[in-house]
């Protein structure tokens, strides 16, 4: 578009001059993509065009191909079914998109999509294609299915409407990515997801050219050699083999992550295993010295493995291993070899087995941690060992900071034979939604959100050829909905691909309405931000940062009034003033991210569930909120009933009805909004703890506490505010209300009550 304006805008000089116009042409290109993506990306977006992952080379061209019920599709005959497959995901795309539908034959017709094998540019290598887009023919080449496949999900991204028709702007784009294996990490240790969902979500992220899934299971899987430990509803063998095979499809390899030396309370807590932990007291981790270790771990990988026929990688994690060379057994190894020696130790055994049945063993991992002493930083006492030696070929997926900006370590670890995956920093363990736009020091500072990280991490990483790799975590410690993290997802899988465009404040609404529909951004960006504001809220309410930041002051109800005279000390409105006041703002604020949402929702936006989710997850702001306003509007009724009390009966009996009333309405607020809540999110995920008549749920916690494993089921979320004890507040409350009326309110005045005044708790 920018050559094209240079050189139409002097028709005379270049009229009857084509070979020096195509010349110009040429340098002015050359000089767009020295310029780089930036004023590309300002192109397409001025054209109402959203790519994620934005492509390398883009060049617009004044033309418009129509998308009507003329268009034919033309495949190669000699098609594979992967190329098929692709051809066959566009035909349906655009069929649901815009009622046009179309067969694919092998001969071009008067205006034809092509998908071919054949002319790709040689840029474009294994992943990469070529997509032009003329007047009568719109073509996808690429030298392999992958590369077929992501022009096709390029392309869907191009269609535009004008009225009533549907239309992809002319352009010449050529793509291929920084990056080969660009993963995301699917922890779901404390959730299960139904299987549409599942699919739906392999779908989503093939949509932005992610290509690896790594699937931390847990429980969440039937282990046929070790069926126990898989809860109930778990996933049979058949149905991971089913995933498996459903991600291929999509381009996706599906990878299983079994916990090894820690994070394996969901194997240790049952009481058959408990000889097989470092300390006997937790169930958090492996003793590496014993035996039964490694038989009970090889048996539930060969069961992964099998689950996930054809997959390259296998992740043994083995993360967190707070508690090594603690037994008195490693105490011994840990003076001979250090605590880096005993993880590796550890690793080795682990890996041989897995390494000889074709499985390339990844771990969690820094590159030359065991070198920097930087294995685990929550860990101290690591101390440096550079005797050691990893081994061989494990790949290496964690990265933290002491990375040099050269990454040294990186290039250090790929030459002594260890394949490094870059790991996207990890957002938080943030209660309710995601820090994106900012987050909290352990002391309120404020900092930059987990976006910006990764976007800094990324765009100085990637395309320096060190990587062999990118993964995305996202930890369920804290039990956010799977859709809560699609903005972390695309931000990771559009800057693998293409780590220098677009810019950090131009790629958030470009998801936004790319995910959403078009014209979703500015509210999906407000309900973003409330809920980033909100989640702060919300974790630093009741006792709720206590599971993973440690004490931060508790909560209590008003007191009860004291003695027939009603003896009252206000003091709750003035030890939570500054509650009542942020109650106030954020019940505000929250009012407003549900009609935002809402609002999103009739104006016809896409993924409405996800946007349902964000409204139930306000809606537990609000709840809060709403409970330190009813606490302190509790205080003033009870303050109003001792002040009337030798004023007037009745009046004080109005007051104490009033505080009735206010604990009976938020009790029933609470439970009526989450039982909403879980019919919400249960709509594509079991229910969390599920018990069935065959298996009973095991439940039992460890020592990481996540937020999300409170509580078997999801009153996580609402425990804090069921420990008031409004409940027995409400019974206390009653039986004072029942002697204040025995004794004062009775058909003769005053009389001798049969109760004892109840002793406030």
């Amino acid at each position: 578009m920018f050559v094209n304006r240079i050189i139409n805008d002097k028709p005379g000089f270049f009229s009857g001059h084509g070979k020096y116009r195509t010349a110009l042409m040429a340098v002015l290109l050359v000089m767009i993509n020295i310029i780089g993506a930036d004023a590309q990306q300002t192109a397409l977006s001025k054209l109402g065009i959203e790519v994620i992952p934005y492509p390398r080379q883009v060049q617009i061209l004044e033309t418009e191909f129509l998308i009507d019920p003329a268009v034919t599709l033309v495949l190669d005959k000699s098609a594979s079914a992967q190329d098929r497959f692709a051809a066959e995901e566009l035909i349906r795309h655009l069929r649901e998109e815009t009622g046009v539908s179309m067969s694919i034959t092998d001969k071009p017709g008067r205006r034809s999509i092509v998908l071919t094998r054949r002319g790709a540019d040689k840029r474009s290598g294994e992943q990469g294609y070529s997509l032009k887009v003329g007047a009568d023919r719109l073509t996808i080449s690429a030298r392999t299915e992958a590369g077929l496949f992501y022009g096709v999900q390029t392309l869907l991204q191009l269609v535009q409407i004008k009225g009533s028709e549907y239309f992809v702007k002319g352009m010449d784009i050529v793509d291929w990515p920084d990056t080969r294996i660009r993963a995301v990490h699917y922890d779901t240790k404390h959730h299960q997801d139904k299987r549409e969902y599942v699919e739906e979500l392999i779908r989503e992220l093939s949509r932005y050219k992610i290509n690896m899934l790594v699937w931390e299971w847990e429980d969440k899987f039937l282990y046929p050699s070790r069926p126990e430990i898989g809860a109930p509803g778990a996933f049979t063998m058949e149905e991971m083999q089913a995933f498996t095979q459903y991600a291929r499809k999509y381009h996706v390899q599906l990878v299983p992550l079994v916990q090894g030396l820690g994070h394996v309370s969901f194997i240790l807590k049952w009481p058959q295993y408990a000889h097989l932990r470092e300390l006997y007291a937790s169930n958090f981790e492996f003793c590496p010295l014993k035996e039964g270790s490694y038989a009970l771990l090889q048996d539930l990988w060969k069961d992964a493995m099998k689950a996930t026929p054809g997959a390259e990688y296998i992740h043994i994690g083995s993360d967190e291993t707070y508690e090594l060379g603690l037994c008195a057994d490693c105490k011994k190894k840990e003076a001979e070899i250090g605590k880096s020696g005993l993880y590796h130790l550890f690793v080795a055994n682990s890996a041989k087995p897995l390494q000889e049945a074709g499985r390339k063993v990844m771990v969690w991992e820094s590159p030359m941690g065991w070198e920097q002493a930087k294995l685990w930083e929550s860990q101290k006492g690591w101390t440096n060992d550079k005797t050691i030696v990893p081994r061989k070929g494990i790949v290496l997926t964690e990265e933290y900071e002491y990375e040099t900006p050269d990454l040294e370590h990186a290039k250090k670890a790929r030459s002594l034979g260890y394949p490094v995956f870059a790991y996207d920093p990890n957002p938080g363990i943030e209660q309710i939604f995601l820090p994106y736009f900012y987050s909290e020091g352990s002391k309120g500072a404020i900092k930059e959100g987990c976006f910006q990280r990764s976007y800094d991490f990324l765009t100085s990483r990637m395309g320096k050829g060190v990587f062999d790799g990118m993964i995305r975590t996202s930890w369920d410690d804290s039990g956010l909905p799977v859709q809560a993290w699609m903005l972390s997802f695309a931000t990771a899988a559009a800057f693998s691909w293409n780590a220098s465009a677009p810019k950090a404040d131009e790629f958030i609404p470009a998801f936004l309405n790319n995910y959403y529909g078009k014209g979703q951004a500015d509210n999906m960006h407000q309900l973003y931000r409330l809920l980033n504001e909100g989640a702060y809220y919300y974790m630093n309410t009741l006792e709720r940062k206590v599971w993973a930041w440690g004490p931060i002051g508790k909560t209590h109800l008003p007191d009860l009034p004291r003695t027939d005279a009603l003896e009252y000390d206000p003091y709750w409105n003035i030890e939570y003033a500054d509650q009542v006041e942020k109650a106030a703002i954020f019940l505000k604020k929250m009012d407003t991210a549900v009609a935002v949402g809402k609002n999103s929702i009739a104006a016809g936006a896409r993924h409405t569930h996800d946007i349902e989710l964000f409204i139930s997850i306000a809606g537990l702001v609000r709840h809060t909120a709403l409970t330190y306003l009813d606490l302190s509007n509790l205080e003033r009724s009870i303050t109003q009933a001792h002040q009337q009390r030798f004023v007037s009966h009745d009046s004080t009996w109005f007051y104490l009805n009033q505080a009735e009333e206010i604990v009976k309405n938020n009790i029933e607020r609470r439970n009526s909004f989450y039982a909403g809540m879980v019919d919400l999110w249960e709509k594509t995920r079991l229910p969390k703890g599920l018990s069935t008549p065959e298996k009973p749920y095991f439940f039992r916690q460890d020592r990481t506490r996540h937020f999300a494993n409170r509580t078997p089921d999801l009153k996580y979320h609402i425990i804090d505010e069921e420990d008031l004890d409004l409940e027995g507040y409400l019974e206390r409350l009653r039986a004072f209300k029942k002697i204040y009326h025995e004794t004062f309110m009775g058909s003769g005045g005053e009389t001798s009550a049969t109760g004892s005044w109840p002793v406030p708790r």
